[in-house]
């Protein structure tokens, strides 16, 4: 039975940084600025499909040789979750009071009341009209409270008994995922002729918010987690997959202009990420660097930052703050470093206390 207490992986919390920070950069820059990096900045959407197939990993990583042995407690694990992703997730909401005006104004009454009501019980991600109401960010999490409550049955499943059948399940897995999209282009449900990160369309919300689409990135994380038992750590193997990962995606990413949408935004880059997540498990070079300690540093507080930063910009640029200061000249840029100190200021005075305390009170 396997009892092994998994190492803390700090190069993955290093790379979640950088993960994080490319969303803020996508919503509030002109990806332009960034040169030869712009191409990963305008597609700073599949940072999140990033983060959902991490999950993935790092949940089974953790959890999935109690969960093949039986000695998983399902409630409990629930209830750790549930401290884990509520405290800043009820913070985000409370900063977004000011949304609701906007909101009601953008909805007919009985969608406006229906966000209201499923939007603090992480249940507005399954109707694609709410999946962003009051912070846009938040769809994430009803995706994600959705594969929590999947995650213990995912886990126990039986590992295949010959390496080469984990390929194939993650094949399979990958296969799946790229069915939503490919649907999407095939029948053009919402008939528009080039879609975009600008385009809107009640099918493409679908596609991009609800967490049906993106639930093989997760199962394909969790599969992940048993090819990476396979792989000694200092193996040579991890540096040369993490290496092809970050290159492939580069390359792939600068294609994105020519390349159909709906399957970028999620399943088409699932393989990439895995062997980025491959290699930054390991122990080498690439994984050194982005385990350095400022980037594990902030990559800590990288839920908050992504949670919240709709709403620290709003009550950064809301407060006029930089004007009065004298330091507007220096925006966006401080406004990118207020950020991440908000954010660590959040994770270390919101988020762990009252994960501390919840789980006191569940028992979790």
């Amino acid at each position: 039975m396997e009892t092994r207490k998994p190492e803390r992986l700090n190069a993955l919390t290093g790379l979640r940084c950088f993960a994080a920070i490319n969303i803020v950069l996508f919503h509030f820059s002109n990806p332009d600025w960034f040169g030869w990096f712009a191409p990963v900045v305008n597609a700073g959407y599949a940072s999140v499909s990033f983060f959902i197939l991490l999950s993935g990993f790092v949940l089974a990583y953790n959890y999935a040789g109690r969960a093949r042995g039986g000695q998983l407690d399902r409630v409990k694990f629930w209830k750790a979750r549930f401290t884990r992703l509520y405290p800043i997730y009820l913070l985000s909401l409370l900063m977004s009071w000011q949304m609701v005006g906007p909101e009601r104004k953008a909805h007919s009454p009985g969608m406006f009341w229906t966000g209201m009501v499923l939007t603090p019980l992480l249940l507005q991600g399954w109707i694609p009209a709410v999946a962003t109401f009051l912070n846009t960010p938040a769809w994430t999490m009803s995706a994600e409270s959705f594969y929590y409550v999947l995650f213990p049955w995912l886990a126990g499943l039986k590992r295949p008994a010959r390496a080469w059948h984990y390929l194939v399940q993650m094949a399979g897995v990958w296969g799946l995922g790229l069915i939503p999209g490919t649907l999407y282009v095939v029948f053009n449900p919402d008939g528009l002729a080039h879609p975009d990160r600008w385009s809107y369309g009640p099918w493409l919300q679908a596609l991009k918010y609800t967490p049906l689409p993106h639930l093989a990135s997760f199962v394909f994380g969790v599969l992940l987690a048993n090819v990476d038992e396979l792989v000694e750590r200092a193996s040579r193997l991890r540096l040369m997959l993490g290496l092809a990962g970050f290159g492939g995606l580069f390359c792939i990413l600068t294609l994105a202009p020519v390349l159909p949408y709906a399957m970028l935004h999620d399943g088409l880059l699932m393989p990439l990420f895995g062997c980025i997540v491959l290699g930054l498990a390991g122990e080498n070079p690439l994984a050194k660097f982005f385990g350095l300690r400022p980037l594990v540093f902030v990559g800590e507080a990288s839920y908050c930052l992504y949670l919240l930063h709709f709403n620290l910009w709003n009550m950064i640029h809301g407060s006029h703050v930089l004007e009065w200061s004298g330091l507007i000249r220096f925006d966006p840029w401080i406004s990118y470093g207020l950020l991440i100190v908000l954010a660590l200021l959040a994770l270390h005075l919101v988020e762990k206390p009252a994960q501390r305390q919840l789980r006191k009170w569940m028992g979790a």
